[in-house]
């Protein structure tokens, strides 16, 4: 049939275009001064990464893993990026559609007089358009839609990659501070038995009343940490139960602190692999992508739009007759092209170029500054096990100290004040041996985080999934 034909005629033109000459630039990643190694780095550069472990490998209290998972189930942070994908790749299927041709019907009925006779009508009209893209500019629309998507779907990576890093810090801090109060705890009992034995010598006249309130004193400066360290951890609760999507409430506890998993040592591996494996860069380099696509977009607006349009229709008293031969039919070809714009085209232009050197200067510094992440979060990893070292000495030393006071008193060499200073001593040394062990945790999150971890699993399952389970919407 004739409508058949326009359509085909249309089509066979407009493939005319897919050989036509696209403008603008050809995308290609900036040139970057990588190192060869980190800095601070003391296993083989070639040696496996600690990135590739998923995260369940890396974190092995099993409460945590449970954590983690509820968390990339139920946070309101990993919906939200998922839709927002989802919105990216709607807009990327709308501009896609440009390349086929647009096709639009119509049909009207009404009641009128034709040729002396009286009877109802029906008007019907088909028709096609469809833009040549000659210059590529159709093309340079769908890589930035796409390019866009690919961001956006690098920023949820993000997120869940974020997240899950939170979730571990936020863990560790509760069991550092459950470990504070254990501390408390312990002390303000040591401090008390000392208190009602100076009370009771003291109202035996045995004692003096300088040591008495002195172990008084020690008492109430010690029990004082425990209310304060219950309402950290209460708000410790709070912000982990708001991670993980629920009501606040009470956090189940896995491994102690000084219990848990901590390396020897952590490969970081090849710093250029930094950009393959970090959400942010992928994200940064994508938006790159979309600004040079951009420039491709604005050299083809200064030249001509060609576009082929079709059309059939007819009017007919009756369905049985819509298609008789001899209907009206048309087909057409336009070019718009640009004349005079006020300089409108070459600022548009201009604008473009400008946003690409801006996408390029944050993708390079983005770079740069990722090298500086993984040197200072794996400097701090080793220097804080250096800290726990020297602070493990402090506490059994304090602790000798604390023993051979107490020798001296019993055997009448020295006052009680010296047990008691010894005793004040080694609290606050404690308190540091588990700030200490809990910055060597959060060094290893952050660490986990600024290397891009996880980056195998999301390659092959497209989120930070489990084996057994799914964890990403």
């Amino acid at each position: 049939m004739k409508r058949l034909a326009v359509l085909s005629c249309i089509l066979s033109l407009g493939s005319l275009g897919l050989s036509g000459c696209t403008v603008g630039p050809r995308y290609q990643r900036p040139a970057l001064t990588i190192p060869a190694e980190h800095r601070g780095q003391v296993t083989p550069a070639d040696a496996a990464s600690f990135a590739d472990q998923a995260w369940w490998e890396v974190f092995h209290d099993s409460v945590l893993q449970d954590l983690i998972a509820e968390a990339l189930k139920n946070s309101s942070d990993v919906r939200l990026a998922a839709w927002r994908v989802e919105e990216a790749r709607a807009n990327a299927g709308i501009v896609r559609s440009q390349v086929f041709p647009s096709v639009q019907g119509q049909a009207q009925t009404g009641y009128g007089r034709q040729n002396r006779e009286q009877g109802g009508l029906i008007q019907y009209n088909v028709s096609a358009a469809w833009e040549l893209d000659l210059w590529g500019r159709i093309r340079h629309s769908n890589e930035a839609a796409l390019a866009d998507y690919l961001a956006t779907e690098e920023a949820r990576r993000g997120v869940l990659l974020s997240l899950v890093s939170e979730v571990a810090t936020r863990y560790f801090q509760l069991r550092e501070l459950d470990l504070q109060l254990e501390i408390a705890r312990n002390t303000t009992g040591a401090f008390q038995e000392t208190y009602n034995l100076f009370d009771q010598r003291l109202q035996g006249g045995a004692a003096s009343a300088l040591e008495t309130s002195s172990a008084e004193a020690s008492l109430a400066a010690t029990a004082a940490n425990i209310p304060d360290l219950e309402r950290q951890i209460t708000a410790a609760e709070n912000d982990l139960s708001f991670l993980l999507g629920r009501n606040p409430g009470p956090i189940a506890r896995g491994a102690v602190l000084n219990d848990q998993f901590l390396p020897p040592d952590v490969p970081p591996g090849l710093p250029s692999d930094l950009l393959e494996r970090r959400p942010d860069l992928r994200e940064a380099e994508q938006s790159l992508v979309a600004a040079n696509a951009g420039v491709g977009i604005a050299n083809a607006d200064f030249f001509p739009r060609i576009s082929l349009t079709g059309a059939f229709g007819g009017l007919s008293p009756r369905i049985s007759e819509l298609f008789p031969a001899g209907r009206t039919w048309s087909i057409a070809g336009g070019l718009l092209t640009p004349v005079f714009q006020g300089r409108r085209l070459r600022e548009q232009h201009r604008a473009a170029v400008a946003r690409w050197e801006q996408a390029r200067a944050r993708y390079e510094q983005r770079v740069t500054n990722a090298f500086g992440e993984v040197s200072t979060t794996l400097v701090a990893y080793q220097k804080f096990a250096e800290v726990e070292k020297e602070r493990t000495r402090a506490v059994a030393a304090y602790r000798e100290a604390f023993r051979l006071s107490n020798l001296r008193y019993t055997a009448g060499l020295s006052g009680y004040l010296e047990v008691l200073q010894s005793q004040q001593q080694l609290f606050p040394a404690e308190i540091q041996l588990a700030q200490a062990r809990y910055n060597r945790l959060a060094a290893l999150v952050q660490l986990y985080q600024v290397l891009g971890g996880g980056w195998q699993q999301i390659r092959q399952t497209g989120g930070l999934a489990r084996t057994d389970q799914t964890l990403v919407p």
